[in-house]
């Protein structure tokens, strides 16, 4: 079964009403099997707009990703955070499916014409 991921992209324009969301968020992600893959830290915006801080957490399915954001402990610590970020965020089904691999190069599509 694929896992599930929130995609968060963060600015937070007040950080002390933000460290309260943080304090408080924890609860409703272990109860869901959520775990942070990413979480702030250096990056580039090699495309396209960019917020300052991005986050993605894996849960163990999607329904548990929106079980999670639905639930009243999520909605709690969310809560505590109005006002203090504008944030981007996608719940999105992880792929589970077939992976690239290294292969021979291509054939040329007419090997006469070499």
């Amino acid at each position: 079964m694929p896992k599930g991921y929130w995609i968060g992209r963060v600015d937070v324009t007040n950080p002390d009403t933000y460290k309260n969301y943080v304090a408080a968020n924890g609860a409703a992600f272990a109860k869901f099997g959520g775990r942070f893959l990413v979480r702030g830290g250096p990056f580039e915006a090699v495309s396209g707009s960019s917020r300052a801080r991005n986050v993605v957490i894996e849960f163990p399915s999607h329904a548990d990703a929106m079980a999670c954001w639905h639930s009243p402990e999520y909605q709690a610590a969310r809560a505590k955070q109005e006002g203090g970020a504008e944030i981007d965020l996608i719940v999105i089904e992880g792929y589970d499916g077939p992976q690239p691999t290294t292969s021979a190069p291509p054939q040329p599509a007419n090997p006469a014409s070499e």
